[in-house]
């Protein structure tokens, strides 16, 4: 006799999306490269995967930092000096490498303060609802990372109103701002940069519509963290000229190659934010081996090495997306490390990736939900240390693809469906 949970189970598997993935996993068997096991790496950026060694080009570790051996030294040194685990949360106490990583990252983003969460999703769940009570609101472009949007939740469950605008817009924010009045103050949720169409908000502009609204900015920089901006601080420095009424979250499991998000900010802020968001004060922090190891990669950021490091990285992607563009591919993105390839239907799709798969190189294929239905892409990350022969023989397999799979092409109505915002109405419950 079967128990209520395995009941229970049977139900989920025959609805929305886990029907959906289901029937992808019966249907693609052997094309739907997902939930893989990877045996082993090299530092060259070569991974085995099912008995066979190919290039990676799947990995966000932007800088190649997590092969760099100043910051698996000082990891391996953490161990050695504080075992694996500080055993107790933060509400309680901090080891000092934490303290000096917050601070480090506080001096590095130009902030007064910095805070320490274990992922940059953590850090939204964490810190956007407990930075709003029922008299504020949130209003999130409608292109906002998820955890965003499951942050958004989190404050709708305790009362506050919550709100979309139209993906970039000033005028549709401005809009949705005074749909929603009155209210107290406003949090504006938004990407530093749109990893998958590679556009940046325009972050003047929303200053200034916000401050009339009592508004500030909340930009999860999280793709931008490392790979743009002076000295890899991101998007917001650079555009808005400091970091006045405006709270930066950004990555340090991406460029960075370690473990953790952050948010940086003022002090009265980061204070807050220690008294008022849970997964701080209930959940378990960044081990300290890797805050060691963290403290060595934001040297390495902050040093003339980043300077080399960036030039090699910008020069790479310059080199895919040239190659890319006179293979007459369609192409989003390219101004972070993170260009995508359009294809089209799911099963193409996950035909292109195993091609390329069987071709010696491993690109993500992105279908429905992450992209719109029939519009999938293949994800491609480009590295500081790969090689140029690895780039070179990317565009020969992506060369080989088009000649023998369907693609869609430079339709413009086609990238439009990825990278333009629907019509709808401004203030949309999440």
């Amino acid at each position: 006799m079967s128990a209520p949970l395995d009941h229970l189970i049977e139900t989920l598997n025959e609805t929305g999306m886990t029907r959906f993935f289901r029937r992808m996993f019966d249907d693609f068997p052997d094309l739907l490269m997902k939930d893989m096991t990877v045996e082993e790496v090299r530092p060259d950026r070569m991974i085995r995967v099912q008995g066979r060694w190919v290039r990676n080009f799947g990995s966000d570790s932007f800088l190649g930092l997590d092969q760099h051996p100043r910051v698996k030294e000082a990891i391996e040194r953490g161990v050695r000096d504080w075992g694996t685990h500080n055993g107790t949360s933060r509400a309680f106490s901090s080891v000092a490498p934490n303290v000096e990583v917050e601070e480090k990252i506080a001096a590095w983003q130009c902030t007064e303060a910095a805070l320490l969460y274990p992922s940059v999703t953590l850090a939204n769940i964490g810190a956007l609802p407990g930075l709003v009570t029922r008299r504020d609101v949130v209003v999130a472009d409608q292109y906002a990372h998820n955890s965003i949007e499951e942050g958004s939740r989190l404050a709708k469950a305790r009362g506050v109103r919550i709100a979309k605008f139209a993906h970039n817009s000033t005028q549709e924010l401005e809009r949705t701002l005074r749909e929603l009045r009155p209210f107290r103050h406003a949090l504006i949720a938004l990407d530093g940069v749109y990893s998958m169409s590679g556009q940046l908000p325009p972050l003047v502009e929303f200053q200034k519509t916000v401050r009339e609204f009592d508004g500030f900015l909340y930009v999860d920089d999280a793709h931008g963290t490392g790979v743009l901006g002076t000295q890899g601080r991101g998007t917001v420095r650079d555009a808005l000229g400091s970091n006045e009424n405006t709270l930066v979250i950004g990555s340090l499991s991406k460029a960075l190659s370690c473990q953790g998000g952050f948010v940086a900010g003022s002090r009265a802020a980061i204070d807050v934010l220690k008294l008022r968001s849970n997964p701080l004060i209930f959940g378990g922090p960044v081990p300290p081996p890797y805050l060691v190891g963290l403290s060595a990669a934001l040297d390495i950021i902050t040093s003339l090495e980043y300077d080399k490091l960036r030039a090699n990285l910008d020069a790479n992607v310059r080199r895919f997306v040239s190659g890319a563009n006179k293979l007459g591919l369609a192409l989003l993105g390219g101004l972070v490390p993170i260009v995508s390839v359009l294809v089209g239907p799911e099963e193409i799709t996950l035909r292109a990736g195993r091609f390329l798969f069987d071709r010696g190189c491993y690109v993500q294929s992105v279908v429905f939900p992450a992209v719109p239905h029939g519009a999938g892409v293949l994800r491609i990350q480009i590295n500081a240390n790969h090689s140029m022969e690895a780039i070179e023989e990317l565009l020969t397999a992506l060369a080989e693809m088009k000649q023998t799979i369907p693609l869609l092409g430079q339709d413009g109505e086609v990238i439009r469906i990825l990278v333009t915002p629907s019509v709808r109405p401004s203030a949309i419950p999440a």
